[in-house]
C-alpha cells in the first residue's frame, strides 16, 4: 500500500520540499502537488523532480479547463523526463467558482471532457499523429474553424514512458464510473471507509465492468490525517477548520460537490447546518458542528491499535493506497509519524 501526502505550501514552498525529502526516506511514495488557484503545479513539479529521488511526482490536481488536452499531456511527458519516470498526472473538473470567476471559461460538461481529454494524453505520449474528433475537442481545428492550416502532429520528443499513469479526482457518480473505467488512480475527498459502499459502490462498479483488462486495477487514493501514539486523540479536531471550509464554504450553495457527499454519509441535516454557518461567516460555530463520528472514522490519529484497525477498515472498502496528512507540530514528529504508518502497513 504506497503512502501519499499533498504537498504544503503554509511554511513556504521550499521548506516544503526540504519535508517531502525526508518524508521520502521515511517511506513515503507519492506527492500531491496543488494548483486550484495559487501558483501553478507544474513548476512546483519540476522542481521536487530535481530534488527527490524516489516518489511519485503528481499534481492533485491540474484542471481540465484551464489547459487543452495535448498541453497537459505535453506538461506531463515534460516532468516524467526531468523525474526519470515518476509523474502522475492528477486530473479534476475543480468548480464552477474557479473555473468561471478565475479563468473564464465555461464549466461545462466536466465528464465527457475528461474523457476525452484522456484519450487525447495516451494518443500524445504514444507519439501519435494526433488526430482527434471529439464532441468537446477537435484536433486539428476543422478546415471551416480557424485558418484552416491545422494539420496533425506527433510529439517531437519521444516521451520516458508511453503510458504515464492519471489519477481523477472524482465525486459525482458519472465522474466516479469515467474514473473506474478509464483512470489509473482515484483521488476521491471525505472518504469514510463505512459509507464509501452505499456512496460510490454502484458507481465503481459500473465503471469497473467496462475497464480494458489489461489496464491495471484502480488505485484508490484515501485515508486522513496520521499521528501514532498514546494520548493524540485532541489533534483529530486540528482537521475541523478545513472541513468546514469544504463542506460550508468551497462552492456556491447549490453547487458545493463535498456538501453533498457528505451528506450522502447519513449527515443531510449536518451538512445544511455546516453550510448555513460557513456561509453567513460564522466559522467557528460550522467548524464545531461537524459530527465527531465523521472525524473519528476519517483519521489514522490514535494509538496503533486504533490506526491498525482503521487502516483495515479502508482495506476492506476497497481503497488500496494511502492519502493522508501528518499531523506532527514539527517536522521531525511528521516524519515520525511517516515511518511509524510505513512500518503499521509493511508489518499488516
Amino acid at each position: 500500500m504506497r503512502i501519499s501526502t499533498l504537498l504544503s505550501y503554509a511554511s513556504g514552498f521550499k521548506e516544503a520540499v526540504a519535508e517531502v525529502k525526508a518524508l521520502e526516506q521515511a517511506g513515503l511514495d507519492v506527492v500531491w502537488v496543488p494548483e486550484a488557484y495559487s501558483f501553478d503545479a507544474p513548476s512546483a513539479m519540476g522542481y521536487l523532480a530535481a530534488n527527490t529521488e524516489r516518489v511519485t511526482i503528481a499534481s492533485g490536481i491540474l484542471p481540465i479547463y484551464s489547459r487543452t488536452p495535448t498541453l497537459l499531456a505535453m506538461t506531463a511527458a515534460g516532468i516524467d523526463y526531468l523525474s526519470d519516470g515518476r509523474c502522475m498526472l492528477g486530473l479534476g473538473a475543480s468548480g464552477p467558482q474557479v473555473i468561471e470567476g478565475f479563468h473564464g471559461v465555461p464549466y461545462e460538461a466536466p465528464v465527457a471532457r475528461i474523457r476525452e481529454i484522456i484519450e487525447i494524453c495516451r494518443m500524445v505520449w504514444r507519439r501519435e499523429r494526433v488526430s482527434y474528433d471529439g464532441t468537446y475537442y477537435q484536433i486539428p481545428l476543422p478546415q471551416n474553424r480557424g485558418t484552416g492550416l491545422g494539420k496533425p502532429l506527433k510529439l517531437i520528443n519521444h516521451p520516458v514512458r508511453d503510458e504515464i499513469p492519471i489519477a481523477v479526482a472524482s465525486l459525482g457518480i458519472k465522474s466516479v464510473e469515467l474514473t473506474a473505467e478509464l483512470a489509473d488512480a482515484w483521488l476521491p475527498a471525505f472518504y469514510m471507509a463505512e459509507g464509501a459502499k452505499s456512496v460510490w459502490g454502484a458507481a465503481l462498479s459500473a465503471g469497473n465492468a467496462k475497464r480494458d483488462p489489461n489496464r491495471a486495477p484502480l488505485e484508490v487514493f484515501a485515508g486522513g490525517a496520521v499521528a501514532i501514539g498514546e494520548g493524540l486523540e485532541s489533534l483529530r479536531d486540528l482537521g475541523r477548520a478545513q472541513m468546514a471550509l469544504y463542506v460550508g464554504g468551497m462552492g456556491a450553495r447549490s453547487k458545493n460537490f463535498y456538501n453533498q457527499t457528505f451528506a450522502k454519509y447519513g449527515y443531510e441535516q449536518e451538512a445544511k447546518t455546516i453550510q448555513d454557518l460557513y456561509l453567513a461567516g460564522k466559522k467557528s460555530e460550522a467548524e464545531a458542528a461537524i459530527p465527531q463520528s465523521f472525524i473519528d472514522a476519517t483519521t489514522l490519529i490514535g494509538p496503533e491499535g486504533f490506526v491498525r484497525d482503521r487502516l483495515a477498515a479502508l482495506r476492506d472498502s476497497g481503497v488500496n493506497a494511502l492519502n493522508v496528512q501528518f499531523a506532527g507540530r514539527t517536522r521531525e514528529e511528521r516524519v515520525g509519524y511517516c515511518e511509524k504508518l510505513r512500518n503499521l502497513i509493511d508489518a499488516a
